[in-house]
């Protein structure tokens, strides 16, 4: 095999997923998701990613996953992920997910651990709605209970900021020092919603949280499009229809809305096609179809 060959072979075995990815702003979104085949993101500049319905390669780096539910195409590569960093002698990843899944996903790991003949070692970390994590000084993450057919969740990381409470603008900066040295609290804090992930969800889900609505980059799904699937049957099921979207589309204060999940029922013309029917300016180009 000449060198080239090998150099090819090797390239193509580490881009064995397909992976999309955008710079938004400050960020760059990177993953693929599609119903029932695999769902899977990163938010590169955080490193932080959600879901694990596959794992590329370079996603491994990433020491924090936040999963939201365990339906098998945002969970499968959960064993693939912990393995892959223990072999490259790196920290032992933290998965957050649906405290219900706890008891399961340990048992899974147990179960490959032996058919492995080797540890997975990771810190399961088990969540419910209303929750606050902390991933650095700057960024925290918020968990929201999300409509679907098992406990399922959604996340907003919000960048957090020290300002001047209102009261001291006025004062000179060796005035709010002396403050500062005398105990006082001269700053308040504040977040911005950036980036929100609702994961696989009815509409309710995503209404239950205004700040999906305010986040700078929202990730959510669009996994039904034809006009001839009820709305009704979807909803059920903890899915929305392109209608849900046009439904809410004045409610979208976000700069970028990420749509994908969709189903594999459709190809990637007849969704594109749909689309730009119900957004015929792509909702002023923020709306971003994930194919």
């Amino acid at each position: 095999m000449s060198k080239n060959t090998q150099s090819e072979t090797s390239e193509a075995s580490l881009s064995n997923v397909a992976t999309s990815a955008q710079k938004l702003g400050n960020y760059t979104i990177e993953g693929y998701s599609r119903a029932a085949v695999q769902s899977y993101w990163r938010i590169h500049e955080m490193k932080v990613g959600f879901d694990l319905g596959a794992h590329p390669w370079d996603f491994m780096a990433i020491p924090k996953i936040f999963v939201s539910h365990t339906h098998l195409d945002h969970i499968a590569a959960l064993p693939v992920y912990v393995a892959r960093r223990r072999m490259m002698k790196m920290e032992p990843p933290v998965i957050y997910l649906p405290e219900e899944a706890i008891p399961a996903v340990e048992g899974m790991l147990k179960m490959f651990g032996r058919l492995d003949r080797g540890r997975l070692p990771c810190e399961l970390i088990g969540i419910g709605p209303g929750m606050e994590i902390e991933l650095s000084r700057e960024l925290v993450v918020t968990t929201s209970a999300t409509k679907h057919t098992i406990p399922s969740l959604g996340f907003v990381i919000w960048e957090r900021r020290r300002k001047l409470r209102p009261e001291f603008t006025h004062l000179a900066g060796h005035e709010i020092r002396d403050l500062k040295n005398e105990g006082t609290e001269v700053t308040v804090e504040t977040r911005m919603p950036m980036i929100a992930y609702t994961g696989d969800t009815a509409p309710g889900g995503l209404d239950a949280c205004p700040a999906m609505f305010e986040a700078e980059i929202l990730i959510t799904e669009m996994t039904f499009l034809s006009p001839s699937h009820r709305r009704e049957k979807i909803h059920k099921h903890g899915h929305m229809h392109l209608d849900d979207i046009v439904a809410r589309k004045n409610d979208f204060k976000n700069k970028h809305i990420i749509c994908g999940h969709f189903s594999v029922r459709y190809s990637d013309s007849q969704i594109q096609r749909w689309i730009k029917k119900a957004f015929p300016d792509m909702l002023e180009g923020r709306l971003i179809p994930w194919l």
